[in-house]
């Protein structure tokens, strides 16, 4: 059995993203829901990949998979904090990445939660694995850290 997580630093993360919540992420608890932190998982990773064009949604060749995902939670969130979403690279495979990603309440030093999210990369049409384009490879090599496995 491993030990229990605990929250992870704020400088262990090469990339961030603010993402306002919304009234709508609130659970009936006052805080949000946990379906949510996945959504902001997702939105971290692509984001990041879309804006340092290694990603096209509508017309890429190659796309990612999601294979696992898992998240750990340390403190709430909750409408209407700002979340800052930290973005590393843990393991590049031949055809996967796994991103390490940590939800950080607005300046805070510690995340509130923190997860992985595991896309296997295919193409579009066959569905396939495929090696890592040229151009993905170099932006998830930089957002690799040295404390990654």
């Amino acid at each position: 059995m491993s030990a229990r997580p605990t929250p992870h630093r704020r400088s262990r993360y090469r990339a961030f993203r603010s993402i306002p919540t919304r009234w709508a992420d609130n659970d009936m608890y006052g805080h949000v829901n946990n379906v949510v932190y996945y959504g902001w998982f997702d939105t971290a990773v692509n984001a990041l990949l879309i804006e340092r064009g290694v990603l096209d949604i509508h017309q890429g060749d190659t796309i990612g998979f999601v294979v696992e995902t898992q998240c750990n939670y340390f403190a709430p969130l909750a409408f209407p904090q700002t979340v800052e979403a930290g973005v590393r690279v843990a393991h590049v495979g031949s055809s996967s990445v796994r991103y390490e990603i940590a939800l950080f309440a607005e300046g805070a030093e510690t995340a509130a939660a923190q997860g992985h999210f595991v896309h296997v990369y295919v193409d579009r049409a066959t569905q396939r694995p495929v090696a890592l384009p040229p151009a993905l490879k170099a932006v998830v090599d930089e957002l690799r850290t040295s404390d990654s496995p």
